[in-house]
């Protein structure tokens, strides 16, 4: 014992008085030198006492669509937290191009034995996908809890930012810095809360500037959720005299600074950009984004919660869990340009 106690203080660079404590659980040693000590027995081969190995509590995978857009990893890196701190060990399963499907993936996990699976911005979230996967997996047993977009159709908990008062308060921001031609550049309309940020849109537009639905819906501009589709989408709202942009992703918004740029605009002088998430380092932009910030912390922790609670058969209220965005003002919002300025002129 005296030699083992000895080549583990040596590892762990610590005194064998304090070994001692960590192995027979006793308090007064500091977190980070218990944790050097397990580690210390870990690499000399010594097995940890019964009441200091880690326990699991069991796999939990988490699906996400993809890791360019940072906002993703920041919903990952939440989540696997929240599980970890619970005892549960996250399985990360990624979409790619040409890669892995999200049925796919889904079976990966359940041959795992995973206790659960939390879906992010997944097929839930189309409007023309087959619902019916959803209810094969309960059929199956595995509980499961879906973020971004919701389906009546599905009996889940969901977690969802407000799509439609995050419009609201870009479209406010912007109106009272006199804009009143503001487009909207979003995703594909076949995705639930790009159709909720529509209905957002039009209804502010039409509160603040009485612009009823029918011209409100010429400043909307469908693309993809990249910094190309952002690009795309404000070079054609540009081209309808639109002097600001609200976009659906920090991503999108990133493309339209792009867009202004390439046509000799200034950002914020000239155009005024808006985007969403509030992903990580997006404040480090030039000009730093204003943008409308998702409770990433908020809801990456409901939806672990949500999902426990299934997992302990406690199910927590097949509904959604709508969670209030923020607007985060920076830098590339500003009143409106002066008539007769090239960002007001379409071409």
């Amino acid at each position: 014992m005296t030699a083992r106690l000895a080549d583990i203080a040596a590892q762990a660079g610590v005194s064998e008085a304090t070994v001692s404590r960590v192995l027979n659980g006793k308090a007064g040693v500091a977190g980070a030198t218990r944790e050097a000590v397990l580690a210390a027995l870990d690499v000399l081969g010594y097995e940890r006492p019964v009441k200091l190995r880690r326990r699991s509590a069991g796999l939990v995978g988490l699906i996400i669509p993809e890791l360019e857009n940072p906002i993703f990893p920041a919903f990952a890196q939440v989540i696997a937290q929240g599980l970890t701190r619970q005892g549960y060990t996250p399985v990360l399963a990624t979409q790619t191009p040409g890669g892995s499907t999200e049925d796919e993936l889904t079976e990966m996990l359940v041959d795992r034995g995973v206790s659960g699976i939390i879906f992010v911005s997944g097929l839930h979230a189309d409007t023309t996908a087959d619902t019916g996967r959803y209810e094969r997996l309960r059929g199956q047993g595995v509980p499961f809890v879906l973020v971004g977009g919701f389906s009546p159709e599905v009996d889940a908990p969901f977690v969802s930012p407000d799509d439609r008062a995050a419009m609201r308060l870009g479209v406010t921001h912007l109106t009272s810095l006199g804009h009143e031609r503001i487009g909207l550049a979003v995703g594909p309309e076949r995705f639930v809360p790009v159709r909720r940020k529509i209905e957002g849109f039009l209804r502010t537009m039409e509160e603040r500037l009485g612009l009823t639905a029918e011209p409100a819906q010429t400043l909307v501009q469908h693309s993809l959720y990249t910094l190309e589709g952002g690009q795309a989408a404000a070079s054609a709202l540009l081209d309808r005299g639109c002097t600001a942009v609200v976009c659906a992703s920090d991503m999108m918004a990133l493309g339209a600074i792009r867009a202004a740029r390439q046509r000799g605009l200034a950002v914020p002088a000239d155009v005024s950009v808006i985007g969403f998430d509030d992903s990580p380092l997006i404040a480090f932009t030039d000009p730093p984004l204003t943008t409308i910030r998702q409770p990433v912390t908020a809801m990456g922790q409901a939806a672990v919660r949500a999902l426990l609670e299934e997992v302990a058969g406690t199910p927590a209220p097949h509904s959604e869990f709508v969670f209030l965005p923020e607007l985060v003002v920076r830098g590339s919002t500003a009143s409106v340009p002066a008539p007769g300025s090239p960002a007001v002129t379409p071409g």
